[in-house]
């Protein structure tokens, strides 16, 4: 196979990607508190994430609880945590698929028709698992720019974007990279001229010209 660097730098961009489509799923700051006004003295921290929300108070102790009541949740909380769901599901079967079209796997035989075809499924996926994870990432970004600058909330109620934020959009670019670049090896190897079994040919039968020649008889009858 021709550009196999290719396929493995990725394979493991897809995989940092769904590492980092994880992390952002399971870390807590996505909102952060905003410390708005001339006080510099902090003495608590509010995080909320898609799970649970945590209260650092005093750079000392650190406590999180996990949402008690589903139902209970925002839509849009519910709609970034299916999406994000989807999103880990997607990468690891991208991943899985990738790892089956490499060139050493033997899983799926030795054609390598279907192991480029096998490498761009996987990319599509991690484009598809990036789209993903960007809706619901930049949807509660512009929640929170939103709440912000409305000076109809209260200032305790005003969030900032959390690292998780940061983290999300740094991993939908990983997997685009990714995704991109094993899209790109199935396509440069469509082109391709593949070996083919060759087909048995095919002889027409020929008719004999050669006339039957009639070799008479030695016998011959004698008239007396």
């Amino acid at each position: 196979m021709a550009f196999y660097p290719l396929q493995i730098a990725g394979l493991v961009l897809g995989f940092f990607g769904m590492v980092g489509t994880i992390g952002t799923t399971l870390l807590p700051q996505w909102r952060v508190s905003a410390f708005i006004g001339s006080n510099i003295i902090i003495f608590e921290r509010i995080w909320e994430g898609l799970w649970m929300n945590c209260i650092q108070q005093a750079m000392v102790t650190l406590q999180c609880k996990f949402y008690t009541s589903i139902l209970a949740l925002p839509p849009v909380l519910e709609a970034a945590r299916a999406l994000m769901c989807v999103a880990i599901a997607l990468s690891l079967i991208a991943l899985i698929i990738g790892i089956c079209g490499m060139k050493h796997i033997q899983c799926t035989g030795s054609s390598e028709r279907v192991k480029a075809y096998l490498l761009g499924t996987s990319g599509v996926l991690f484009i598809l698992t990036g789209i993903f994870v960007l809706i619901p990432v930049s949807w509660t970004a512009n929640i929170i720019i939103r709440d912000f600058y409305d000076p109809t909330i209260h200032v305790g109620q005003k969030r900032e974007l959390g690292g998780a934020l940061f983290l999300g959009w740094a991993t939908v670019a990983v997997l685009f990279i990714g995704g991109g670049l094993l899209c790109g090896y199935c396509c440069c190897n469509r082109d391709k001229q593949w070996p083919r079994y060759p087909v048995p040919a095919y002889r027409v039968p020929q008719k004999d010209n050669q006339r039957k020649v009639t070799v008479p008889s030695k016998t011959s009858t004698s008239y007396v």
